[in-house]
């Protein structure tokens, strides 16, 4: 994962490296950093990848389930940057 945080020091707007960063941290259980990296994306291009950052967010949702503290704290994140 250093690579992908190294790709993004360097060009913050590396959405495929932040992508990949925020899948390697929900596969090591970092729920909320994954959160923030998808958040992220989102937050600088919503089109990016035909809107894949907040798929990608959905599926997280679901596959945690919705109650789930993580979920609650990513669906509050991505409405504040849907709805701003």
């Amino acid at each position: 994962m250093a690579g992908f945080e190294e790709r993004i020091a360097q060009n913050p707007d590396d959405h495929q490296a932040r992508f990949d960063l925020a899948l390697g941290l929900n596969s090591k259980g970092a729920k909320t950093a994954a959160v923030d990296q998808l958040i992220e994306i989102v937050r600088r291009d919503r089109e990016w990848n035909e809107d894949g950052a907040r798929k990608q967010l959905l599926q997280f949702f679901e596959a945690w389930g919705f109650k789930d503290e993580a979920s609650a704290y990513g669906r509050r994140k991505l409405s504040a940057v849907l709805f701003s």
